[in-house]
């Protein structure tokens, strides 16, 4: 049982980091696509009324890709509590060089739990 488990958790973590660097390309693309349009709009030396219209759509996309990230990353948050859940918090997906987690609090800053002698 343990074995299926940690199966579809590499799975499902896979899909993961896909859908995750997929969502960062896109938002990479949309950002070049939205500069361009304005450097090319001054390099023509076009009035600033000259495409607007597509620009405004262009950063909508923007906003909801920015909107997706912020959803995948929920997430991937709500996933690792998932994993705990069914008995896999020992599990680790990926080499952890790719995307390193930031440290985890200690002592007084960890919330309900406390550092004791």
């Amino acid at each position: 049982m343990l074995k299926a488990r940690r199966s579809a958790a590499i799975k499902v973590a896979e899909s993961l980091f896909a859908a995750e660097q997929a969502i960062d390309n896109a938002l990479a693309r949309a950002a070049e696509l939205n500069g361009n349009i304005v450097t090319a709009r001054i390099d023509a030396k076009l009035s600033a009324l000259v495409g607007q219209d597509a620009f405004e759509v262009s950063a909508s996309a923007f906003a909801a890709l920015a909107r997706a990230r912020c959803d995948i990353v929920e997430t991937h948050k709500r996933l690792s509590e998932t994993k705990i859940q069914v008995g896999l918090r020992t599990i680790a997906v990926g080499d952890g060089t790719d995307w390193p987690k930031p440290p985890q609090p200690t002592g007084e800053q960890s919330g309900h739990l406390k550092v004791v002698a």
